[in-house]
């Protein structure tokens, strides 16, 4: 008998992208690949959390995509499913003030994510 591991992870989210995640309309998630990022799979768990918050809401890894630069993911993904609200180059603005070319350089990840519940 095999067994498979599915893994919940807790990441951090700003109000303005947890909206959207827990009203369904985000569905890509935007992250650099670091090394705790490294082995998520498409089956596992997210929990988002408002930093400082009890809020919470579940999504369930649909297929995760590694790209070189934030350019190529969102080129790639869609622009409209990382952030219906924005522009794509608000988009590449808004990611690279987290995230800054450092940050970037380590590759970036597109999360496909559906809510759960």
């Amino acid at each position: 008998m095999t067994e498979t591991h599915t893994y919940v992870r807790e990441l951090n989210l700003y109000r303005q992208y947890f909206d959207l995640v827990s009203a369904g309309t985000k569905t890509i998630e935007v992250r650099v690949k670091y090394p705790h990022l490294a082995d998520l799979a498409a089956g596992d768990t997210i929990r988002f959390r408002i930093k400082g918050t009890d809020e919470t809401c579940e999504v369930k890894v649909v297929r995760v995509t590694e790209y070189a630069d934030f350019e190529a993911l969102l080129d790639s993904e869609g622009p409209s499913n990382v952030n219906p609200t924005a522009t794509r180059d608000q988009q590449l603005a808004n990611i690279r003030a987290i995230y800054p070319p450092e940050k970037e350089a380590l590759g970036t990840l597109a999360i496909q994510i559906r809510p759960l519940g």
